[in-house]
C-alpha cells in the first residue's frame, strides 16, 4: 500500500537525470483526474479543481507503490502529441526527455470515444503504458458500461476502471503497476498509404535514439511540429531530406495531413468503442432511475441559467457580491483585520515586541530596522499576517468554492462573445479570476490560453487592471463607506479594462483565439477539497509575500539611512499630487513598486490617519488598481513573455495610471461631486 515519504515537489520541463528512482508519469486531457490520484499516490499536493488548465507546469512527488519507491509526475493536461497551447507543449517535451517505468495514461470514461486518439498515439509512441478509466462513477450514472477486459486485448495494455475521487479502483491500480512489465503493443491504426510511406520514409533518415519511437518521431515531423523539429535538429538529423518528404506527401492530399490523420485514427477508435462499450441512458430501475433523470434534468436547467446572458449576468452580479464584496471586501477586510491589525497587533503584540526588543537591543540604528516605523516585525510581518493573509484567504476560500462546483467553464461560455471583443476567448476567464487572488500565480495559468496575441493581451490586462486579493480586500474595504464611491471605482476600472482589452485587440497583431473548454459537470464543492486547497495557495502565498515584504523594509531601512527613500517618497508625490492628492501618498505608490499589496497596505493606513477626503479615496484606489505590476509579477511577465514585452507593458501602465487618476479627480471635483 501507499506509504507517505518526506516531502519534494517541483515544476519543471526537462528530465530530472540525476534521479535514480523509477517514474510513474501521468499524462492525459484536462479535468480527468489527474492530479487526484497524483495526490493519492504521492507525497506531495496538486491541486484539483472542477475545470481544465489547473496544472501548468509539471508536479512531482515520491511514494512508496508496493513496498517500491517511485518518483510520481503530474503533467499538464493534453489532448492529442501535437500541442496547441504551452500548457500541452510542456507534457509533450517531458515526452520526448523521460523514459519512465511507466505512463498511466487517464481518461473520462463517458468520453471514451474522444479520449482513446491520444491513447493510440501512446501506443504508437511505444512508451510503457497502462489506460486509467476514470470517474467510472459518472459514466455508470450515464447507462455508459465498458468491457474492460475485451479493451485490454483490443489496446494490448492494462486497463484499470477508477473513480479517484472517491478512491475506488486506485488499490487495483496500485497492484497493476507494482506487477507491470514493459510489452510493447502492436499498433492497429491503418493510415493511408501515402502517410504509412513518408512514415517509413522518416523514420529511416533517423539515426538518433528517441524516449518514443521513431515512427512517433516521424509522425510528428510529418505535421511539422515545433518540438519533434528541435529535438530533430539537436542530434544533427537530415533536417532537408525530411522536409522534402514532407512537402511531396502535402501535396498528395487535398487536406491537411493532421486533419487526415486524425480522421483516420479516430475511425479506428469509434470500431474500438462500438466493440467494448454499451450505452443505456435509461439505466436502473424505479427511484433510482428517476433520481438519475431528475438529477440531469436539474443540472440542465442550471447550467442554461448560468450561461444564458439574461439569468447568467445576475447570478455572476451575485456571486461578485456575496462573494467578493461582502465576504473578502467586508468580513475579511473588516472585522477580521480590524481585529487583528488594530487589536491584536497594534495593542497586545507589537508593543510588547517592541519594548522587549528595545530592552535586548540598545542600538537605534538595529531597532529603527527590526521594530520602528517601517521596520521588519511592526511592518512587513504584521502587514503580511495580519492585514494581507485574512484578505487572500477569504479569496481563496472563495474561489476554490467557484472552482470545485463547475461555475468557471459556465462563466467562461457567458462572457465568451465579451472577450473576443477584447481580442481573447472566455478560456481567458481562468486567469482572469485567479488574478484577483495573485497575479503572479495568474500570469503563469496565460499559458492555457492558444495564441501568443491571447496570451500578451491576457498579461497586459493582468498587469493593469486585476486587484489581487490583498489589494482587492482593502479597496473594498475602504470603499465601503460610499456605494457611490464603489460605484465610480468599479466602473472606471470596468471601462479601462475593456478599452485597454479592445485597443489591444486592434493594435498587437496574430491570429483571432478559438474557444473550446472542457464542460465538466456541476458538482457540490467538497469541503476537504476546498480547505486543502485555500490552506496550500494560502501557503504558497505567504511563502512568496513574507520575504518581498522583509526585503521592502530592509531597502527602505537602508533608504532612510542614505536619505534614497525620502528622495524616492519626493519623486513620487509629484505625481500623487497631480492627481490631487497629498505629497505623502508617493509613499503609498512608492510601496506599491514592491507588491501590490504593499501599495494598498500604505492606502490603509492613510485611510486610517484620515489624509484622504472621500474623493482622495476614490482616485487613490482608482490610480492604484492601475498602478504598475509588482515585482514577483512583473518577473513572471519577463519569463512567460518575454523582457521586451514585460517593460513595454510596464512603460505604458505606469503613466497611463496617473493620466486617469487625473481625469477622475478633475470630473469630480469640477462637478463638485461628494463623497
Amino acid at each position: 500500500m501507499l506509504h507517505i515519504l518526506k516531502k519534494q515537489s517541483c515544476c519543471c520541463v526537462e528530465d530530472d537525470t540525476h534521479s535514480d528512482l523509477d517514474r510513474i508519469i501521468l499524462v492525459g486531457n484536462p479535468n480527468v483526474g489527474k492530479s487526484v490520484i497524483f495526490n493519492h499516490f504521492s507525497d506531495s499536493y496538486a491541486v484539483v479543481s472542477n475545470y481544465p488548465g489547473t496544472t501548468v507546469a509539471v508536479s512531482k512527488g515520491k511514494g512508496l507503490i508496493g513496498g517500491k519507491e517511485y518518483e510520481i509526475v503530474d503533467t499538464p493536461g493534453m489532448y492529442s502529441l501535437q500541442p496547441i497551447t504551452d500548457e500541452e507543449r510542456v507534457s509533450q517535451k517531458y515526452l520526448f526527455n523521460s523514459k519512465p517505468f511507466v505512463y498511466l495514461h487517464v481518461v473520462d470514461a463517458k468520453n471514451l470515444q474522444r479520449m482513446l486518439p491520444l491513447t493510440l498515439q501512446l501506443i504508437e509512441a511505444r512508451v510503457p503504458l497502462i489506460l486509467v478509466l476514470n470517474m467510472m462513477d459518472e459514466a455508470s450514472v450515464r447507462g455508459i458500461r465498458i468491457n474492460e477486459s475485451k479493451l485490454e486485448k483490443k489496446l494490448g495494455i492494462p486497463v484499470i476502471c477508477t473513480t479517484s475521487i472517491k478512491g475506488e479502483g486506485l488499490d487495483r491500480l496500485e497492484d497493476t503497476i507494482s506487477s507491470y512489465s514493459y510489452q510493447p503493443a502492436e499498433n492497429n491504426v491503418k493510415y493511408s498509404r501515402g502517410i504509412d510511406h513518408a512514415i517509413g520514409m522518416i523514420s529511416s533518415l533517423l539515426g538518433s535514439e528517441y524516449a518514443i519511437s521513431k515512427e512517433a518521431v516521424a509522425e510528428l515531423l510529418l505535421l511539422n511540429d515545433v518540438v519533434a523539429l528541435e529535438e530533430v535538429k539537436k542530434n544533427n538529423e537530415d533536417i532537408e531530406a525530411i522536409g522534402k518528404v514532407t512537402e511531396g506527401t502535402e501535396k498528395e492530399y487535398s487536406d491537411p495531413l493532421n486533419y487526415v490523420m486524425t480522421i483516420e485514427r479516430q475511425e479506428y477508435v469509434n470500431e474500438i468503442v462500438s466493440s467494448v462499450m454499451t450505452e443505456n441512458p435509461m439505466a436502473g430501475t424505479g427511484q433510482e432511475s428517476m433520481r438519475k433523470e431528475s438529477g440531469h434534468s436539474f443540472s440542465e436547467r442550471i447550467d442554461k441559467l448560468l450561461i444564458q446572458p439574461l439569468t447568467g449576468i445576475p447570478i455572476l452580479l451575485l456571486v461578485l457580491y456575496f462573494g467578493l464584496y461582502k465576504f473578502v471586501g467586508g468580513f475579511a477586510a473588516g472585522t477580521v483585520v480590524d481585529y487583528l491589525e488594530s487589536t491584536l497587533f497594534g495593542e497586545h503584540i507589537n508593543p510588547w515586541v517592541i519594548e522587549t526588543f528595545n530592552s535586548f537591543v540598545p542600538y537605534p540604528v538595529v531597532q529603527d530596522l527590526f521594530v520602528g516605523e517601517y521596520g521588519i516585525f511592526t511592518q512587513a510581518v504584521t502587514y503580511a499576517i495580519a492585514l494581507i493573509m485574512p484578505l487572500v484567504g477569504a479569496f481563496f476560500i472563495v474561489f476554490s468554492i467557484i472552482e470545485d462546483t463547475g461555475y468557471l467553464p459556465r462563466l467562461a461560455m457567458l462572457i465568451d462573445r465579451a472577450f473576443k471583443k477584447m481580442g481573447m476567448s472566455g478560456r481567458a476567464v481562468i486567469p482572469m479570476v485567479l488574478g484577483f487572488g495573485c497575479a503572479t500565480m495568474a500570469t503563469m495559468v496565460t499559458r492555457t490560453l492558444e495564441t501568443k496575441r491571447e496570451k500578451v493581451i491576457a498579461s497586459m490586462l493582468l498587469a493593469l487592471a486585476i486587484p489581487c486579493s490583498a489589494q482587492l480586500g482593502v479597496i473594498l474595504g475602504i470603499l465601503s463607506f460610499s456605494s457611490k464611491a464603489l460605484a465610480i471605482w468599479a466602473v472606471v476600472i470596468g471601462f479601462e479594462l475593456m478599452l485597454i482589452g479592445y485597443l489591444s485587440s486592434l493594435v498587437i497583431p496574430g491570429e483571432k483565439p478559438s474557444f473550446f473548454i472542457e464542460m465538466p459537470p456541476l458538482r457540490l464543492p467538497k469541503l476537504s477539497n476546498v480547505l486543502v486547497k485555500t490552506y496550500s495557495r494560502m501557503q504558497w502565498y505567504f511563502f512568496e509575500v513574507l520575504p518581498l515584504f522583509v526585503i521592502a523594509s530592509v531597502l527602505i531601512w537602508i533608504g532612510r539611512l542614505t536619505g534614497l527613500f525620502d528622495i524616492a517618497v519626493r519623486i513620487m508625490g509629484y505625481p500623487s499630487q497631480w492627481i490631487g492628492l497629498p505629497a505623502e501618498a508617493g509613499l503609498m505608490f512608492f510601496y506599491g513598486f514592491f507588491r501590490r499589496d504593499f501599495g494598498a497596505a500604505g492606502l490603509f493606513d492613510m485611510y486610517n490617519a484620515g489624509m484622504l477626503t472621500g474623493v482622495n479615496i476614490v482616485v487613490a484606489s482608482i490610480t492604484l488598481t492601475l498602478f504598475m505590476p509588482c515585482i514577483a509579477q512583473f518577473l513572471v511577465t519577463v519569463k512567460e513573455r518575454g523582457i521586451k514585452t514585460a517593460v513595454a507593458m510596464a512603460t505604458f501602465i505606469f503613466p497611463s495610471a496617473f493620466a486617469v487618476g487625473f481625469i477622475v479627480n478633475y470630473l469630480l471635483t469640477t462637478f463638485g461631486v461628494v463623497l
